[in-house]
């Protein structure tokens, strides 16, 4: 088969898409990724040799709002984009990931009588699913719980997929010489998904004086903006710290990681369920619908993570936590096998196989 992966504008449907079309690949598909005009799907496929085309397209403003022009200009920009390519690439099926990148790749899918699939990795499906699972034919999702907003549509529960590059573990002594840690100390990694989490990198700093007391050791995705100030944060305060804005290797951190601050993306979610990697939680308090939050909630229940709502005093609050956590060893290891109870089985194939359900 011939197929279309549309997976661009964050981390976050990326490399879930990456996963799945590493899985396709595999099985003796050709894939084509459509993916947005940002830096960071630039960065993000470097090391990968998938053929790839950028489309335009932007987030959907309010209704109302004097940016819909611009938006809808975009938009009609990004189908011709698609057809052109439809009409060139002649898929034989399209895999939207979410996110408004998908939307003109799923609606030329739909106008050229190509089967369409949409996945959402959250628990909440964001607007541009919700418009994308109208020209969908199947709606594939990362939780269960996500199925009620999509009653018109049919639905098969995946999980979100996870690249193979993830699923070899890394040498946990090796990256830590790396790094220069010891393997005496308890190391924390914090981040805030791959642009960063202002919010998140302010609550860290302002919970330093726990950290200097605790000893432990800090690996940190800061994204580009912040890097300067919490390198500086933590070289102030004399603590052991790894900054950097992006990580192509995430298994070297996940494996040296004895817990994690987070932002609760599901793609992030379903790496840290995965390596059983217990977790502090900080919803991005502007996602659509509130939709980390909701992702956080499931990780809450099932005993995986704790969960913080950003807000002016989250610092001081994360400080107490991880005060509370990371000399805890039990209970460490209690949240550590919640966590890998929730990891999904195979999500990257489950896909596949809906895709390959629609071969001729």
């Amino acid at each position: 088969m011939k197929i279309i992966i549309a997976c661009g504008g964050t981390g976050g449907h990326l490399f879930p898409g990456l996963a799945v079309a590493e899985a396709l690949r595999e099985r003796g598909h050709e894939i084509l990724l459509l993916v947005s005009e940002k830096e960071i799907d630039a960065l993000a496929l470097r090391g990968h040799d998938f053929a790839f085309e950028r489309i335009a397209s932007m987030g959907m403003p309010r209704m109302l709002s004097t940016a819909m022009l611009g938006f809808s200009l975009r938009f009609l920009g990004g189908l011709r984009q698609c057809k052109a390519i439809y009409n060139r690439f002649r898929p034989d099926a399209v895999l939207g990931m979410g996110g408004f990148t998908s939307t003109a790749p799923a609606l030329a899918g739909r106008l050229a009588s190509v089967p369409v699939l949409i996945h959402e990795s959250n628990a909440i499906p964001g607007k541009a699913n919700k418009i994308n699972a109208r020209f969908a034919n199947t709606v594939l999702l990362g939780f269960k719980e996500c199925a009620a907003y999509f009653p018109r549509s049919e639905t098969r529960v995946t999980g979100t997929p996870i690249r193979n590059s993830m699923r070899a573990p890394a040498n946990k002594s090796a990256v830590l010489e790396k790094f220069d840690f010891d393997p005496a100390r308890q190391t924390l990694l914090i981040m805030g998904g791959s642009q960063g989490a202002h919010g998140l990198n302010e609550a860290v700093v302002c919970a330093i004086p726990a950290l200097q007391s605790l000893n432990v050791q800090i690996l940190h995705l800061a994204g580009g903006y912040d890097e300067p100030m919490v390198s500086e944060a933590y070289r102030s305060a004399g603590i052991t710290a790894r900054v950097s804005a992006f990580h192509h290797d995430m298994r070297e951190l996940y494996a040296v990681a004895d817990l994690a601050v987070a932002r609760s993306g599901a793609a992030s979610l379903s790496e840290l369920c995965y390596f059983g990697l217990p977790s502090i939680l900080i919803p991005f308090p502007h996602a659509a619908d509130d939709h980390q939050t909701r992702n956080g909630e499931i990780m809450v229940r099932a005993g995986a993570s704790e969960m913080l709502a950003e807000c002016d005093s989250v610092g001081n609050q994360l400080q107490t936590l991880l005060s509370v956590l990371l000399p805890d060893a039990a209970r460490l290891e209690r949240m550590s096998s919640a966590a890998r109870s929730l990891a999904p089985e195979h999500a990257a194939e489950q896909v596949a196989d809906a895709i390959e359900s629609y071969k001729k």
